[in-house]
């Protein structure tokens, strides 16, 4: 139970103190970015950098075929790539295994440093590839609460960047991008990433709903 109610804690104080949510923000677009990189990848498609901007907007630079199912996957994989990882992270570090989720933080942020491609960009990576490496080597009996805690502040974030979509009149904006790509209108793409975001999110309440019936030995 120590574990659950650390999360918590980590969750309150995102949702109730700017600083730590907006903070929370940014590591939502890194994984944004990274959600576009890996998925181009797995399809064939080369990945050539991102950026994390001031205004926590970012964008990832994949080269490949223009259209495509590739191209369509790539570019939806963007938003709902933050709640897919936040309810992994956070099932993971539930179920004891924050160690291993921050060795592989480590490791994916190193990658990410080398395609960042402006000195914003590059620092944010190495500061979050240093809080996971610090919170891995001295976190001790928080470390599973704070690595579950931040899962769920990526899928709090995870909602918050689908709100922002939805009410942008932008046409850079992905699902916008994915209705020239397809005969599925915009608002299809944006359902899409709302069940995702949906799903992700019952898959954790329903962890902590069983965590929490667990007696107390």
């Amino acid at each position: 139970m120590t574990v659950l109610w650390v999360a918590l804690v980590v969750l309150a104080v995102v949702l109730t103190w700017p600083p730590a949510r907006r903070w929370g923000r940014t590591l939502v677009t890194i994984v944004h970015e990274a959600g576009h990189a890996g998925v181009g990848v797995l399809v064939g498609r080369r990945f050539l950098g991102f950026v994390v901007d001031r205004d926590l907007s970012g964008h990832a630079v994949t080269s490949g075929p223009v259209r495509g199912p590739g191209r369509v996957l790539t570019t939806w994989a963007g938003y709902p790539a933050p709640a897919v990882l936040g309810a992994l992270v956070a099932l993971a570090a539930l179920r004891g295994w924050a160690g291993p989720v921050l060795v592989a933080a480590v490791v994916v942020m190193v990658v990410l440093l080398v395609m960042s491609r402006s000195v914003r960009t590059a620092g944010l990576v190495i500061l979050v590839g240093l809080l996971a490496a610090a919170l891995w080597w001295w976190g001790g009996p928080w470390r599973a609460g704070v690595v579950a805690g931040t899962g769920m502040a990526m899928l709090v974030g995870a909602w918050d960047s689908l709100r922002d979509v939805a009410g942008t009149r932008d046409p850079g904006q992905d699902h916008r991008t994915l209705a020239q790509l397809t005969p599925l209108p915009a608002g299809a793409w944006l359902a899409t990433w709302f069940l995702v975001d949906a799903a992700a999110t019952a898959a954790v309440v329903l962890a902590v709903r069983d965590l929490w019936q667990v007696p107390a030995l």
